[in-house]
């Protein structure tokens, strides 16, 4: 029985796009492109269940990298995983405010972004006994030409929403990256979990060759 699909593509794509590397305190720069997390994260808003996994292999950049310099409201304060802690300790005399708390920084967006991302579907250890991948990678063909998500999919901020579509078979990587070789250091791969909560980002080193980004297995990458 097949517990893992094979090569999955598809089409994500909209006007603006923004995956903040996490080396940038203050204002927020994008990296060149789509991270593996991002496009996970991408897939999982069309079509997640308990039972399978996305495993991101490969990233093609089908449009020309653009950058754009904009402002964006953001909100001063850093909100903990502990919401209840984070409520007691900024209480006074009246409820929290964004608005009182709100500022604008600079950021370094992406636009008119286009990727096809390669990726699998692998069944997990919460899969029936049985089971087999072709009852999910169905599914999931059947909501992305319906346009059907469990949560709107978005570029790396929810305010940049994300198109997504099957590959047609006829995407090629923008050709001013053709016979380019670009050295894009290090990535955000994905965040490892233990017991259902964050433990530590896992990154590693990116090259842009001819347009594709080649994702190693989550194992192999460089934890920080």
């Amino acid at each position: 029985m097949p517990h893992r699909s094979p090569p999955i593509r598809v089409r994500i794509s909209g006007p603006f796009a923004l995956f903040t590397r996490p080396e940038m305190k203050v204002e927020r720069v994008s990296y060149d492109l789509i991270t593996p997390s991002a496009a996970r994260a991408v897939l999982e808003a069309v079509m997640w269940k308990p039972e399978m996994r996305w495993i991101v292999r490969r990233i093609t950049v089908l449009s020309p990298i653009r950058h754009i310099s904009i402002k964006r409201n953001e909100v001063a304060s850093k909100v903990p995983s502990n919401m209840a802690q984070w409520m007691k300790a900024n209480r006074t005399d009246r409820d929290y405010f964004a608005d009182d708390d709100r500022q604008q920084r600079n950021a370094v967006l992406l636009r008119d972004v286009n990727y096809l991302v390669e990726a699998e579907m692998e069944l997990t250890e919460k899969a029936p006994p049985g089971e087999t991948i072709v009852k999910y990678e169905e599914i999931f063909r059947r909501r992305v030409e319906k346009g059907q998500h469990f949560h709107p999919p978005y570029l790396g901020c929810r305010e940049f929403p994300a198109n997504v579509a099957h590959a047609n078979g006829t995407e090629k990587p923008a050709a001013e990256l053709l016979d380019v070789e670009e050295d894009l250091g290090w990535m955000l791969h994905d965040i490892e979990y233990e017991n259902g909560r964050p433990k530590k980002p896992v990154f590693f080193h990116a090259f842009l060759r001819n347009g594709v980004v080649d994702v190693p297995p989550l194992g192999q990458g460089v934890t920080s």
